[in-house]
């Protein structure tokens, strides 16, 4: 969102990686449903190098793709793979977001905002990375839930204006106005996924109705992880851990010799004091999964003391009102990319039962009154119910 300023995200944060024993997490943007533009991508992030009792560390902070901080970290047995790997990311979330960008046009590139620009006109050859973030977002819709709709960009574009005319104003101005219900219903009769025609031969993209929209902002980081972690592997890479803002993928596990199991920590919505140990309501011990966060409290306006949030309700058409966040943990980014928003906007039984049909994911809810509930497989992740960083 063009509005929104980069200092106030960097205060927010759904997820953090805790990292060796005694330190203070590290805060870090958290995912967004509605994607947002970036002024500038790309160019080389400092890696710093620290000697551990197992391989050596790589970290890196990543400041532009997808409008998000990006953490890495990275042990490698030599210097030279330890910079490939790290440098990889980078230059990998970069090339992503340009290609999976509804918002802004970049030399040579076919993305979803050409896509959106030529919508009811012509199909649009798009890369393979693209082709099958739309097709693997269309199929997850047709399976698992309607509440994630990458056709609902019409809905999606009336409440990005308002944020971005509003959260840089943090405080509560009375006499702010909100959307039309009745203009947001004339936009959402433009959200039909049917409208998004795909040709797997030729890996192109076809908006039928010229007025429908993609936004792809709830999918497309979770994918955009998964991908990297994936080439990473085939790289040889073995213990990785990319944290792009509420989105975590982790290879392996830690290999600094001291612990076996990432530390995660789950933000507390109710203390944003990252100082405080106050600030995590949980921490997850995890290896080769991934887990992703999506929540109200980090990119909202307040119109006469309620804030208003920014994933949509695809049913109520409004910030959907249920929890403060959910998490999902799973071995597949993006499915627990798609899985946070869509369960984020259901009822708690509807998401516990969507989440019991799904083989190896779990979740956990912060709810409305600061208390949680979690899926029983969540149990062995939480160390509030006894997990510890070493097997």
């Amino acid at each position: 969102m063009k509005g929104l300023k980069k200092i106030f995200f960097l205060g927010l944060s759904l997820l953090v990686f805790i990292g060796c024993r005694g330190k203070a997490p590290e805060a870090n943007k958290g995912q967004g449903e509605m994607e947002n533009p970036t002024p500038s991508i790309g160019g080389p992030s400092q890696v710093n190098i620290e000697k551990s009792s197992g391989l050596d560390k790589f970290t890196m902070t990543i400041f532009d793709s997808f409008d998000t901080v990006t953490q890495t970290t990275v042990f490698a047995e030599t210097e030279e793979e330890g910079l490939k790997y790290s440098q990889y990311i980078e230059d990998r979330l970069a090339q992503l977001h340009k290609e999976f960008s509804s918002f802004e046009s970049y030399q040579g590139i076919n993305n979803a905002y050409t896509i959106n620009q030529k919508a009811g006109q012509e199909p649009v050859v798009v890369s393979k990375e693209l082709f099958d973030l739309i097709k693997n977002s269309k199929a997850y819709y047709e399976t698992y839930s309607k509440k994630n709709d990458i056709s609902f960009g019409r809905v999606t574009e009336i409440w990005r204006s308002y944020m971005d005319l509003y959260a840089a104003d943090l405080e509560d101005t009375k006499g702010k106005s909100l959307p039309s219900i009745e203009d947001l219903e004339a936009a959402n009769g433009f959200t039909n996924m049917d409208n998004i025609v795909l040709d797997e031969e030729k890996l192109t993209v076809f908006i039928k109705d010229p007025q429908t929209r993609l936004d792809l902002g709830a999918v497309a980081k979770g994918y955009a992880v998964e991908l990297i972690g994936q080439e990473l592997r085939e790289m040889g890479a073995q213990s990785v851990l990319i944290s792009a803002g509420g989105n975590v993928k982790a290879l392996g596990g830690p290999q600094d010799g001291a612990r076996d199991f990432w530390a995660i920590g789950i933000k507390n919505p109710e203390n944003t004091d990252t100082r405080s140990a106050e600030s995590i309501k949980e921490i997850l011990y995890i290896e080769d999964l991934s887990v992703v966060t999506s929540g109200d409290y980090e990119r909202f306006f307040t119109v006469d003391g309620k804030n208003y949030h920014h994933i949509i309700d695809t049913e109520t058409l409004f910030p959907a009102d249920y929890f403060r966040s959910i998490t999902i943990v799973g071995q597949d980014s993006a499915l627990a990319d798609f899985l946070s928003t869509a369960i984020f906007s259901m009822d708690l039984d509807s998401g516990l039962a969507l989440i019991e049909s799904i083989e190896g994911v779990e979740a956990y809810w912060i709810l409305k009154d600061g208390s949680t509930v979690y899926s029983p497989g969540m149990e062995k992740y939480m160390q509030t119910m006894g997990a510890s960083p070493s097997k």
